[in-house]
């Protein structure tokens, strides 16, 4: 007799803190009897785990060793068909730069049940920590969140971005920040726009530099930011709360 298959859980734990996960992702993980774990997401998590949770970890980090997509995959419909509940966990949001829409499809191509459940995303808290408004109505109409690791590696259209006049929050992009700064140079935006690297967010090794688009790629380098982070670039950017002694000293070089 066949067993009826269980559920799959697709969830965004967010950045770093597990207090910004939501209720309904504390109960879809006291559900689950099988745990698939991304690298980012804050190993504190697990005290929301059932006695006996059997967690895997299956991280995937851009330009190191990661485990590979299908295999995630797999493992969700193999657990699933054998009747359990599996809460793939990812960092951020699943469905913002994240596959979740990938496996999302793959799951439901195999008849398996499957439920999102969306987590607060890195670019939006570490903005909001570092007192940067993403939107302002003084200041920019929207926001645009775009990723400069493409799956073919090419560059994203910087000039079409440019031209939205919205606030630029860029993902997986600390390897490209030259290649980025040159491409909105390039398109038009000013040395002097203020731009900021938020890395690790809302962790304890969270780091803010705040910056301007033409002493980005430099100060960056300077203070060994490293991904995990995210870029922001606008003029919402010199509301920032933090470090306003540093982005005074950074603007007064550019000008």
């Amino acid at each position: 007799m066949m067993k009826t298959p269980g559920k799959i859980w697709l969830i965004g734990a967010g950045p770093g803190d597990v207090e910004l996960l939501t209720l309904k992702a504390v109960r879809a993980l006291g559900e689950a009897q099988v745990w698939l774990v991304d690298d980012l997401v804050n190993p504190e998590i697990a005290q929301f785990a059932l006695p006996g949770t059997r967690i895997i970890g299956v991280g995937k980090r851009g330009g190191c060793r990661s485990t590979p997509q299908g295999f995630i995959n797999r493992l969700m419909a193999r657990y699933a068909r054998q009747g359990q509940v599996v809460a793939r966990i990812k960092g951020g949001d699943a469905m913002l730069f994240g596959r979740g829409g990938e496996e999302v499809a793959y799951l439901q191509e195999r008849g398996l049940s499957v439920e999102v459940v969306n987590g607060l995303t890195s670019g939006l808290v570490g903005a909001t920590r570092a007192g940067i408004p993403l939107t302002h109505r003084d200041y920019t109409r929207g926001v645009t969140f775009v990723t400069a690791h493409a799956q073919d590696h090419s560059e994203p259209d910087w000039a079409a971005l440019a031209a939205t006049g919205t606030t630029l929050v860029i993902y997986m992009g600390m390897s490209r920040l030259s290649s980025i700064q040159a491409g909105l140079r390039a398109a038009g935006l000013p040395a002097e726009m203020p731009a900021a690297v938020i890395e690790r967010a809302a962790s304890p090794d969270e780091r803010v530099l705040v910056t301007s688009l033409g002493l980005l790629a430099r100060e960056a380098q300077l203070g060994g930011y490293a991904s995990p982070a995210v870029i922001v670039v606008g003029e919402v950017v010199a509301l920032a709360t933090v470090r306003e002694a540093e982005l005074r000293r950074c603007w007064a070089r550019c000008a």
